[in-house]
């Protein structure tokens, strides 16, 4: 499916029904060959901004996978990087295959709700993870971002524009949608991945409540959509700068 070497769809069965983490430590050697991983055009586009506002010291990519914005960090950040992610998997996966050049790389597999982290970074990016966060998780998620994260930090991540109401778009997220939450409401464990939920408005008052002064920067190499609005913005979530 998706690719000659991606997962069959028996596959994906089975990582359909297992525990999220389950399922990401089944998907893992093949989860580059899917449409799951971040494309390079959003990795490249996040990139070149995160360069013109840096450079940052140290960096930490929050639920970083088979670490694809790792090496997005590599170019931005001077002294480390860290690749944090709770699929044992992904992270087998990610220690094999990502070794940028630049600052040295860590990996440590956590719960993105609980990190085990002191205040020690500069810039915290993710790449299409939100979607495993239920929307009364979110103050806890950016709450545990902000607490490792120094003063003046930065908190960035690309955010793409919801399809509109009726659209092919729409209905394909609609019912994906609606697919897993008949599965969680019969199948144990939960396999919590929703497209819908992470909304822009809510996000921004999420950050906000959680100390973060919010700029919304459009990406200019996905132009915009017929309103005018951008079709692909990056939140860049900062704390208060030291006095």
């Amino acid at each position: 499916m998706f690719s000659p070497e991606g997962p069959s769809l028996r596959e994906l069965a089975v990582q359909a029904l297992s525990s999220v983490e389950r399922g990401y430590d089944l998907l893992a050697p093949k989860f580059d060959h899917t449409p799951f991983r971040t494309p390079d055009a959003v990795l490249d586009a996040v990139g070149s901004a995160l360069r013109r506002t840096g450079p940052f010291a140290s960096g930490l990519d929050l639920c970083c996978g088979t670490g694809a914005g790792v090496g997005v960090l590599a170019r931005v950040c001077r002294e480390r990087v860290t690749g944090v992610d709770f699929s044992a998997g992904m992270l087998d996966v990610a220690r094999e295959q990502v070794r940028p050049p630049g600052p040295p790389v860590s990996w440590v597999r956590a719960d993105a709700r609980a990190l085990p982290f002191a205040p020690a970074f500069d810039l915290v990016v993710s790449f299409g993870a939100f979607g495993h966060f239920l929307p009364r998780e979110l103050p806890g998620l950016f709450a545990q971002v902000r607490s490792v994260l120094r003063p003046g930090g930065c908190f960035a991540f690309p955010l793409v524009a919801p399809p509109r109401p009726g659209s092919p778009g729409y209905w394909a997220l609609l019912g994906f949608d609606t697919v897993m939450r008949v599965r969680n409401a019969l199948w144990r464990p939960p396999f919590v991945m929703y497209y819908r939920v992470f909304r822009l408005p809510d996000v921004q008052r999420g950050l906000e409540a959680a100390g973060f002064g919010v700029e919304l920067q459009p990406l200019p190499e996905f132009g915009r959509r017929p309103d005018g609005s951008p079709r692909v913005r990056l939140v860049m979530a900062r704390l208060p700068a030291p006095k």
